[in-house]
């Protein structure tokens, strides 16, 4: 099949997903799976095939999402159970006052998204989110929306994440000039984000429910009831900012850990243990379950409805990324990522604008940030090996390439399902808030790495 056909296939689908979705106002989970089944059947997989290809993509996406989002919703149910997200909340505003909190907690972010996946540092964050909104009665996107895109940012650009530190094995880039370059450029881009984020107009958005409950709107009074209730045996914000922090420290050193021993050794396999997402927030909530348990004195049975009760509200975040990721696995499989990728290859463009273009395209056409940054990079090792650039420049062709796969986030991505399901946006808002938010970004890092590549 040629590659326009491909190409127009891929936009036909993607418009007929959101006309399902946005228009006649389908399930997205029944919507993405049957397109994804009807590209299947268009661009030619072998019928044999189609089954096996939807069930693999949504197998690696729930492999991947499925524990992270459901210990990340136990462990903010026990926060969220011991009021522990609205002390800490108010905490923060009784400190930087109400008009600092949005940057400080965007910063926060930023520094939490260092050592863990970007789903795991939303949800985490995500109840500490709402609470801070409704403490300061602001609108819920105006400090979510900053803070998932400081979390993303990191989570493309910086080793140890998987994609930009396969990226830097590939290309020969050197992971920690890559993190001495990619920090404060980082930095600039989540700054220039959480302010480009205060100008996207979202006083008409009218945000639905999600896992957490109805989301703030910025005019909630706070009752004298539910001020009395919040301070009766309130957890210490020092209690809650250590639950919240363990799984990042323990990630952190895990991570860190496994790259200062020898591959192989017991050392590097119990840091590898360590150091996983799952585990980390496995020990967290364990230790919420413990810490909370005790001090509100909570039976056994209170605690395991607590932890269960979390399930059944994650269940359509967990889904619909799930079907997302089948979307993005037909796309895979169809070639149309390929067939694009090669386009742009033919067009000669100057390598460092490949890298950001190329990255960039894929990341639009099957949605995963760490398949455009592998694919991305394997498409233009060679390139970077003929053309005899210093550790500098490499770095940086490794940089735009992450920079590339963190704009376009949209509905074949199974993170733009899991901030739109938990700030309860709609298809169409998400693409008008956070789609645009995360290209803006984007190519603020690419902008900035293209100056340095020209010093």
């Amino acid at each position: 099949m040629s590659t326009g056909v491909l190409l127009t296939l891929a936009l036909l689908a993607i418009a007929l997903l959101l006309f399902l979705v946005i228009k006649l106002k389908m399930s997205a989970f029944v919507a993405l799976m049957m397109v994804s089944l009807l590209l299947a059947i268009a661009t030619g997989i072998p019928l044999a095939d189609i089954a096996d290809t939807m069930t693999k993509g949504m197998g690696n996406t729930l492999g991947s999402v499925a524990t992270v989002v459901a210990l990340g919703a136990m462990l903010g149910s026990l926060i969220e159970g011991a009021d522990g997200a609205n002390t800490l909340a108010r905490k923060f505003t009784d400190v930087l006052g109400k008009k600092r909190v949005a940057i400080a907690v965007t910063a926060v972010a930023f520094l939490v998204g260092i050592p863990i996946f970007f789903e795991v540092g939303f949800i985490i964050l995500a109840p500490i989110v709402f609470s801070l909104a409704f403490v300061t009665r602001t609108k819920l996107l105006k400090i979510a929306l900053p803070v998932g895109a400081a979390i993303l940012t990191v989570h493309v650009a910086i080793p140890p994440h998987p994609g930009p530190t396969a990226a830097a094995a590939t290309l020969g880039a050197q992971p920690g000039l890559m993190i001495l370059i990619g920090i404060p450029v980082c930095a600039v881009v989540v700054a220039v984000g959480y302010f480009v984020s205060k100008k996207i107009p979202i006083d008409d958005i009218v945000l639905g429910n999600t896992p957490i409950g109805m989301p703030p709107t910025g005019e909630e009074e706070v009752s004298e009831t539910a001020e009395s209730e919040a301070v009766d045996n309130p957890t210490g914000p020092g209690l809650v900012l250590f639950l919240i922090l363990a799984p990042v420290i323990q990630i952190l050193i895990g991570t860190v850990g496994k790259m200062l021993v020898r591959e192989g050794t017991l050392a590097h396999s119990i840091l590898s243990l360590v150091g996983a997402p799952l585990v980390a927030l496995l020990v967290a909530v364990l230790l919420a379950y413990l810490t909370l348990g005790r001090q509100h004195h909570w039976s056994l049975s209170k605690r395991g409805h607590i932890i269960d009760d979390a399930l059944p509200n994650v269940a359509v975040v967990v889904f619909v990324a799930g079907a997302g990721g089948v979307f993005a696995s037909v796309l895979v499989a169809s070639g149309i990522g390929k067939a694009l990728a090669g386009v742009l290859i033919s067009a000669h463009l100057p390598l460092i604008v490949a890298a950001f273009v190329i990255s960039l395209a894929l990341r639009g056409s099957q949605g995963s940030a760490t398949v455009a940054i592998l694919t991305t990079a394997g498409l233009l090792a060679s390139s970077v090996a003929q053309g005899g650039f210093d550790a500098f420049h490499t770095a940086l062709i490794a940089l735009a390439i992450g920079f590339g796969s963190l704009g376009l986030s949209h509905i074949n991505d199974g993170g733009f399902w899991i901030v739109t399901k938990y700030t309860g946006l709609c298809v169409a808002d998400g693409l008008r808030t956070w789609t645009v938010l995360t290209t803006v970004c984007g190519l603020v890092g690419f902008a900035l790495i293209g100056g340095l590549w020209l010093i």
